[in-house]
C-alpha cells in the first residue's frame, strides 16, 4: 500500500508543521480515500447559505445535495465531451487533470473516476442526459409520493422506461454500492479528530488555528484572517486588533495595526503621535451567507470556460465554506475582483483613518438568522475595557423569511419572534461592546428581484444547449428541497408576493426598535436594504439588473452588488450619522511614510 500525503493550510494544530500523512493500510478501500477529501466539500455543503434548522441532518436533505452534486459533476463532464469534441473518457480526464493538488482534489478525482468510469461511459455513450446517469446510479431518489426531481427537460421518451433502460446498463455495476453506502466520513479513525475541530471551527466561528486563544489568527482560512483581523503575536493572547495600545506600544505591537515604536526625533511614540484622539473604531458585521459574500465561481460549472487556471482558488474557496469574506462589502480588505472602484466599509474606515488597521470581525455563517445568531454570537471579540469602540452592523437579509420546505410560510419568523430575538441580541452586544460604539440595523430586500430578472434567462449549465433556465433550476432545487430560499426563489407570484409582505414587515419591526431602544454602551440606527437605488446605479453605468446576482446559486448578491451596497450604506451614515464613522486622520500620510502598508493584510 502507498502513502497519501494530504497537505491542508492551516491545519497544523495537532500535526506540529507536518502534513497530514495518512496511510494506505487505513484505508480499507479506494472508496475511504475518496471521502476523506470531499470532507471538506461535504462540511461546508452541509450549511450550504440555506436556513439552519434542527432537522438539517435529515435523509431527504442530505440526499437532495448528493443528487445536486451528482447532476452537475455529471452535466460538466458530459459538456466537455461536447465542447472539446472528444470521448467522456476523455473529458473526466481533462476534468481531473484541472484540479489542483491541494486538499486531495485532483487524486480523489481519479479516484471517482476509477469507480464510477465505467458506468457513466456506458450511460453517457447511450445518449442518457445527467437527470438519468443520477438516478440509476441512485445518487437521485424518488421517494414514493413524492414528485420526480429533474434539472433538464424530461426525454423525449416516457420517464420510466428510459430509466429502467438505464438500470439495466448498470444492474450489476459494483459502483452501486458505493452509492448506497450512507457511511459517515467522520467515522473513519484519522479523521474523526479534525473532522471535530473544523466542524467546532465553522460551528463556533471561531479559527481552526490560533494557539493563543485570541479568536484571532495568523492563518487565512478556517475561520482566520480572511474573517476577522489578522493576529500579530499568535503566542501572546493580549496582543490583538482593535484594542487600545498597551503603554503606546513603545516596545511592540499589542493592537496589530502596524504602528509601534518611538519617534527617535523626538521621543514620542508613533502610536500616541499618530492615533491618540483620533477615535480609532472596528468594524463587525453579523451577518449571513450574503455579508460573508457566498459565491461559487461559474467557472468550476461551465465548460466553454473552463481551463487549468479555473480551479486555483477551490481550495481556499472550500475551507472558508465557500465564502469570500475577504471580498465582501462590509470586512473585505482586498481590492475588488470586479473591477469597480467601490471599496468596502472596512476599507473605507482604513482610508480614514489608518489606526483603524486590521480591525475588522465577519462574523457571519451560511443559514444564519435572527432565530439562531445566539449560537455563535459569542465568537465576537470585544472587551469593553480594553478595545476601542466598534461598529456593528446586524444584517441577517433573508433566511428569517426563507426556507428550504415545501411551504415556507410557516417557518418564516414572525416580528413578534424577530423583536424578541433583537432585544436579546443588543442586550448582549450592551454588555460587550466599549463604550461609545454604535449598531446598525440592516432591512431585508424584497427578492421578488430574483425570479423577475432571472427566470428566463440560461443557468450556466444550460447555457451550451440552451436547455436549462433559472425557472428549471429553481424549480430542481426546491422539488429536493434544498432552496436557499423557496418563497423568492418559485414561480407562485402569491408565494413570492407574501414572502416579500413578510421582510418588509420585519424591516418595519428593525426600523421601530431603531427609533425606540437607547442603550448605554452604544447608539442605535436602522438603514434599509435598498436594492432598487443599487440596480438603478448599475444600470446608470450600463449593467443589467440580472448582473447583480450570483450566477451559480442565482440568490445571492454577487461581489458587484455588495460593493455598491456599501457604497450606499458609507454614504447615508456619512450624510446622517457622521459621527459613526469618526474623525479623518490628518497623521495618515506620515502614518505610510514611516510604516508603509502596516504590515499589510
Amino acid at each position: 500500500m502507498f502513502p497519501v500525503r494530504l497537505e491542508v493550510p492551516g491545519l497544523m494544530t495537532d500535526f506540529g508543521r507536518q502534513a497530514l500523512l495518512v496511510h494506505g493500510s487505513e484505508m480499507k478501500s479506494p472508496w475511504n480515500i475518496c471521502l476523506a477529501t470531499p470532507l471538506f466539500l461535504l462540511l461546508p455543503l452541509h450549511t450550504w447559505a440555506s436556513p439552519a434548522s434542527e432537522d438539517r441532518a435529515s435523509a431527504r436533505y442530505s440526499n437532495g445535495h448528493t443528487c445536486v452534486a451528482c447532476v452537475v459533476v455529471v452535466s460538466v463532464i458530459e459538456q466537455l465531451a461536447q465542447v472539446h469534441n472528444s470521448t467522456v473518457e476523455a473529458s473526466m480526464e481533462r476534468l481531473c487533470s484541472y484540479l489542483p493538488e491541494k486538499l486531495f482534489l485532483k487524486t480523489t478525482c481519479y479516484l471517482v473516476i476509477e469507480i464510477f468510469g465505467p458506468d457513466l461511459i456506458k450511460l453517457l455513450n447511450t445518449d442518457m442526459n445527467a437527470d438519468v446517469v443520477c438516478h440509476s446510479l441512485e445518487f437521485c431518489k424518488q421517494d414514493p409520493g413524492q414528485p420526480l426531481c429533474h434539472l433538464y427537460p424530461l426525454p423525449k421518451e416516457a420517464w420510466k422506461p428510459t430509466l429502467e433502460k438505464a438500470r439495466q446498463i448498470v444492474k450489476k455495476s459494483p459502483s452501486l454500492k458505493h452509492s448506497r453506502s450512507s457511511s459517515d466520513i467522520c467515522s473513519l479513525p484519522f479523521l474523526s479528530r479534525i473532522c471535530q475541530r473544523i466542524k467546532s471551527a465553522i460551528k463556533n466561528s471561531v479559527p481552526f488555528k490560533d494557539v493563543d486563544s485570541d479568536k484571532y489568527s495568523v492563518f487565512p482560512t478556517l475561520r482566520g484572517y480572511h474573517w476577522r483581523g489578522r493576529d500579530c503575536n499568535d503566542s501572546n493572547k493580549m496582543a490583538y486588533p482593535g484594542r487600545r495600545p498597551v503603554t503606546w506600544d513603545i516596545h511592540e505591537d499589542s493592537n496589530c495595526n502596524g504602528i509601534w515604536g518611538v519617534d527617535p526625533k523626538d521621543g514620542i511614540p508613533y502610536e500616541k503621535k499618530f492615533c491618540e484622539g483620533s477615535q480609532p473604531r472596528g468594524i463587525i458585521l453579523l451577518g449571513d451567507s450574503a455579508g460573508a459574500h457566498f459565491h461559487i465561481s461559474p467557472e468550476w460549472l461551465t465548460a466553454s470556460q473552463m481551463s487549468l487556471k479555473s480551479f486555483i482558488s477551490l481550495p481556499t474557496a472550500l475551507t472558508n465554506e465557500l465564502n469570500w469574506p475577504q471580498l465582501s462589502g462590509i470586512t473585505g480588505f482586498l481590492g475588488s475582483s470586479s473591477g469597480i472602484k467601490e471599496n468596502s466599509i472596512y476599507l473605507r474606515l482604513r482610508k480614514r483613518n489608518h489606526c483603524n488597521h486590521r480591525d475588522y470581525q465577519n462574523i457571519s455563517r451560511n443559514g444564519a438568522s435572527s432565530q439562531n445568531l445566539k449560537k455563535f454570537i459569542e465568537s465576537l471579540s470585544r472587551n469593553q475595557l480594553l478595545d476601542h469602540p466598534a461598529i456593528v452592523i446586524y444584517a441577517m437579509i433573508g433566511n428569517d423569511v426563507c426556507s428550504r420546505k415545501v411551504d415556507p410560510v410557516p417557518e418564516m419568523t414572525t416580528p413578534e419572534k424577530l423583536y424578541s430575538s433583537i432585544m436579546q441580541t443588543l442586550k448582549y452586544l450592551n454588555s460587550h461592546l466599549p463604550n461609545g460604539s454604535h449598531v446598525i440595523l440592516y432591512g431585508l430586500p424584497d427578492g421578488r428581484f430574483l425570479w423577475d430578472n432571472l427566470h428566463d434567462r440560461y443557468y450556466p449549465l444550460g447555457q451550451l444547449n440552451k436547455d436549462v433556465t433559472y425557472a428549471h433550476f429553481y424549480s430542481f432545487l426546491n422539488c429536493l428541497q434544498v432552496s436557499p430560499c423557496h418563497g423568492w426563489m418559485s414561480s407562485n407570484k402569491t408565494l413570492r408576493t407574501l414572502t416579500s409582505e413578510r421582510a418588509k414587515q420585519l424591516s418595519h419591526t428593525l426600523k421601530k426598535i431603531a427609533a425606540s431602544k437607547k442603550f448605554t454602551n452604544f447608539d442605535l440606527f436602522y438603514v434599509d436594504f435598498d436594492f432598487q437605488e443599487v440596480t438603478e446605479e448599475w444600470q446608470k453605468r450600463g449593467g443589467q439588473p440580472w448582473q447583480l446576482i450570483e450566477p451559480v446559486d442565482g440568490f445571492h448578491p454577487n461581489e458587484v452588488a455588495l460593493l455598491l451596497l456599501a457604497d450606499r450604506f458609507w454614504k447615508k451614515v456619512q450624510l446622517q450619522w457622521p459621527q459613526v464613522l469618526g474623525k479623518e486622520n490628518p497623521f495618515n500620510p506620515q502614518i505610510e511614510q514611516v510604516f508603509g502598508d502596516q504590515g499589510g493584510h
